[in-house]
């Protein structure tokens, strides 16, 4: 490793270091405010860090990483969703009593270990990557430490740990047949001695299974709304969205390496997996008056969309997915950033009732959750419907005529219980809802991923021409 090596890998130093500085400031110095100071900052330098190293990296790391652009534009969005998470997390944890230095220090642990998997490009790092952000989110899902946290946090343990099983018997059994753990030699070797042994096919499908897991897919979705519910708000939106973006971004580079267009059983396992999930996802959510659940329910329903893209070829399919997970990011991280700033000590905000008439005393709240509701369901002027523009072209354009219908059937399905939530908040009621105070940090945080949603609805072109060059990357 060289000087240039250091330089390409400085976004993860300075996470690292940050999350270090915290600690050693916590030995001298407990304040909620200044661990929160230092988070916010350690995660807006690497932010500014990735903005400045991309497109300029070659792409290779000590045989563990690759940085190059289609990491670093992966990486950014963690670091910026992150961001937006920890302002939201300060209110939050203000209004809750107990020490609060710990939460900043796991939730920097665990966007290192997502940034990780981002640039991953060998099993260890993938690895490794994994047990950071897994590890970090058993302590922060469980944090409140009431009995639903707990139940949360045991549940997500015990079957992170089962998937972890999974992925690493998979990857000795890839292992075992190739003699390589790098992603690229593992394709290189597969294309030229088409390794179609019985052993090799278990271990890519349970590495299939083991992330399966990790993003909430059918038939591997059964933790998902409990631990949803379970966790504080913030810590919801961080496992929907950098959690799930993380272990995506990985398997849409190892995926596209191997091919998996090339071989037609997997490519059937995922065309399984996709409309299970479009439809369990949609169907389940129309029965929930847990606004938390809903949002559970309804991520299902958008990795089934994902996989439509990720099922497609060529670089309009990486455009695609990862416009619309800019465009996820920005919208859960809103629809939760809603409910944490409304949340108490005493309750968090998350049954529909406790929505209704909302727009009396909290309108910029209420424009905020239906703008976000509104991008969910894909109408126009919204960053989601351009996301569901890219989805659908990308699969048309490698003729997945099931998955685009399946696509289009539960997009309709999901406005349904999008615009109930929508009815209520804008509900005349006779007793409005108590008035409390919003923190400043949270309303500032939602009302720039409201901005941003209309932005990229509106204007996605520079977003777009980026994600391009990201594509090219990795294509």
């Amino acid at each position: 490793m060289n000087a240039s090596d250091l330089i390409d890998l400085f976004p993860l130093i300075i996470i690292a270091s940050f999350a270090i500085i915290i600690m050693i400031v916590n030995i001298f110095y407990r304040k909620h405010e200044v661990n929160a100071v230092l988070a916010i900052s350690g995660l807006l330098l690497a932010f500014m860090t990735t903005a400045g190293l991309f497109g300029s990296v070659p792409g290779r790391t000590a045989n563990l990483l690759t940085i190059d652009s289609y990491a670093l534009f992966f990486m950014g969005l963690f670091f910026a969703a992150t961001l937006a998470i920890t302002a939201l997390s300060y209110g939050y944890n203000k209004t809750h009593e107990g020490s609060h230095e710990a939460f900043y220090i796991l939730l920097l642990i665990a966007v290192l270990g997502s940034a990780v998997l981002a640039a991953s490009s060998h099993f260890v790092s993938f690895f490794l990557g994994l047990e950071m952000l897994s590890i970090s989110l058993y302590a922060l899902i469980a944090y409140r430490r009431g009995e639903r946290s707990n139940e949360a946090g045991i549940k997500y343990l015990v079957l992170a740990g089962l998937s972890s099983s999974f992925l690493l018997f998979g990857m000795a059994l890839v292992y075992a047949q190739t003699g390589t753990m790098e992603f690229s030699e593992i394709a290189s070797v597969s294309s030229a001695s088409q390794v179609r042994s019985l052993a090799m096919s278990s271990g890519v499908l349970l590495i299939i299974v083991g992330a399966g897991f990790k993003l909430a897919l059918v038939p591997f979705h059964m933790w998902t709304p409990d631990v949803y519910e379970g966790s504080p708000a913030p810590i919801s939106a961080f496992v929907a969205t950098v959690s799930k973006g993380a272990v995506f971004a990985l398997i849409l580079r190892f995926f596209t390496l191997i091919d998996i267009q090339a071989d037609g059983r997997f490519f059937l396992v995922f065309t399984i997996i996709a409309v299970a999930s479009m439809f369990t996802g949609n169907l389940l959510a129309l029965y929930q008056n847990n606004i938390k659940r809903v949002l559970a329910y309804s991520s299902i329903a958008h990795l089934g969309y994902l996989l439509v893209a990720f099922l497609s070829n060529g670089a309009l399919a990486i455009t695609a997915v990862s416009f619309y997970l800019t465009a996820y990011f920005i919208t859960i991280i809103g629809a939760f950033g809603v409910i944490t700033v409304l949340s108490r000590a005493d309750e968090e905000r998350e049954f529909l009732d406790q929505y209704r008439g909302l727009a009396q005393t909290h309108p910029l709240l209420s424009g905020v959750f239906t703008a976000m509701l509104l991008s969910f369901a894909g109408i126009p002027l919204t960053a989601g419907f351009i996301g569901k523009f890219y989805l659908v072209s990308a699969g048309v354009n490698s003729a997945l005529w099931l998955l685009i219908f399946s696509l289009v059937v539960n997009s309709a399905i999901s406005i349904f219980y999008y615009l109930r939530i929508i009815a209520a908040l804008y509900e005349a009621v006779p007793e409005k809802m108590i008035e409390i105070p919003l923190p400043l940090a949270g309303t500032i945080a939602i009302s720039a991923l409201m901005l941003m949603l209309m932005c990229l609805g509106i204007y996605p072109s520079q977003l777009i021409r980026l994600i391009q060059i990201t594509a090219a990357t990795l294509g």
